[in-house]
């Protein structure tokens, strides 16, 4: 966020740059907001809510993937190409 702030705005104050930024720029708003929720989600320890309920699933005794057994399985195959997906149709 700070980047873009940096990149059209250098040197205004950060209330004014961000009003800014949102009447001219929001389009980078909608990324860095898909980006930061879509890419929380490729690693599930990554994210506390995610890595909570691992947790309480272990203690629960159900099985679950390790951290690179989740990259293998559920990431790069099933997320990586739906947000790829994604992020060609919305903000290409």
């Amino acid at each position: 966020f700070n980047t873009a702030l940096g990149r059209f705005y250098p040197g205004m104050e950060e209330h004014a740059a961000v009003a800014n930024l949102i009447a001219t720029h929001n389009h980078y708003l909608l990324a860095i907001s898909a980006g930061a929720v879509f890419f929380g989600a490729m690693t599930y320890i990554g994210n506390a809510p995610n890595f909570m309920v691992k947790s309480i699933a272990e203690e629960a005794g159900v099985p679950m993937p390790s951290f690179f057994g989740y990259l293998a399985r559920w990431s790069i195959p099933l997320l990586l190409p739906v947000f790829l997906a994604v992020t060609f149709v919305f903000f290409a």
